[in-house]
């Protein structure tokens, strides 16, 4: 199986930590130049210092606020400047949680802007170079919510499943050019972001961190959270060449939580 990524660059979403900064170890450890995008250029500097470096990679970062049209723009063409991305990670952190009916409309316009049309000006600039090449990868990090909507997450999912919807016709679209578009499909992962989700589910339900933990665990059929590293190897297969015929796949990564396949 042909999972070497020597020669090929790869740019990361939300790469300081989490499940970007996992799959940017991973990519590197194939072989893999990586571009690291974060808003925090010290955890950044910090995160490069963790990327394999000895098949002679040049790792670098830029930093970025993705739901600054502005910011995501003035990085694309500077990402074009270093030369051919042939993978791109499209992933950053999710929207507050929170019921729909107390959501404004400033939290969509700022989720839509971060995860679609971020996602959009980037690989509108990069596919170019990667149609050169003749391989490209384009991953989208989204969630299983677009597989069955979860109760409190309501801005999140529903702007994953616009950028489902998006992924889904761009597979179609890049398909002739070797270019594959897939979107992995994480669970509960032990990241800050669902830390975040628990203290929040305490406060609602009046009940401790602890017992929403435990009832969050007895929920998933493996009995246990996933790491960050277990999402991120599923994201470097997708980007290898053995992914060459996978394009337009909604890849859970859930521990056989989600009910639908």
């Amino acid at each position: 199986m042909e999972l070497s990524l020597a020669g090929k660059t790869a740019c990361i979403g939300g790469a300081s930590q989490g499940i970007g900064l996992a799959t940017a170890i991973e990519l590197s450890r194939l072989g893999a130049s990586c571009i690291l995008m974060s808003r925090n250029e010290y955890r950044l500097q910090a995160a490069l210092e963790k990327l394999d470096h000895s098949q002679g990679q040049q790792h670098r970062y830029a930093v970025v606020d993705f739901a600054s049209l502005e910011q995501v723009s003035k990085t694309a063409s500077w990402l074009v400047d270093q030369g051919v991305v042939h993978i791109l990670v499209n992933n950053s952190g999710g929207p507050a949680p929170g019921p729909l009916l107390e959501a404004h409309p400033e939290a969509f316009e700022k989720a839509f802007r971060e995860h679609l049309l971020a996602s959009q000006l980037l690989v509108q600039a990069l596919v170019p170079g990667m149609r050169s090449q003749g391989y490209g990868r384009i991953i989208q990090v989204l969630s299983t919510s677009v597989k069955a909507p979860i109760v409190g997450l309501g801005v999140s999912t529903s702007i994953r499943w616009a950028v489902a919807g998006w992924a889904k016709v761009l597979a179609q679209e890049l398909a002739p050019m070797g270019i594959t578009v897939n979107a992995v499909l994480p669970g509960s992962t032990l990241t800050t972001r669902l830390e975040e989700l628990f203290v929040d589910s305490s406060r609602r339900q009046q009940v401790s961190v602890e017992q929403i933990k435990q009832q969050a665990e007895q929920q998933i059929p493996m009995k246990r959270f996933a790491q960050p590293h277990e999402i991120a190897q599923a994201i470097a297969f997708l980007a290898s060449p053995a992914a060459a015929y996978i394009t337009g796949v909604f890849l859970q990564v859930d521990g056989g939580k989600t009910p639908v396949g």
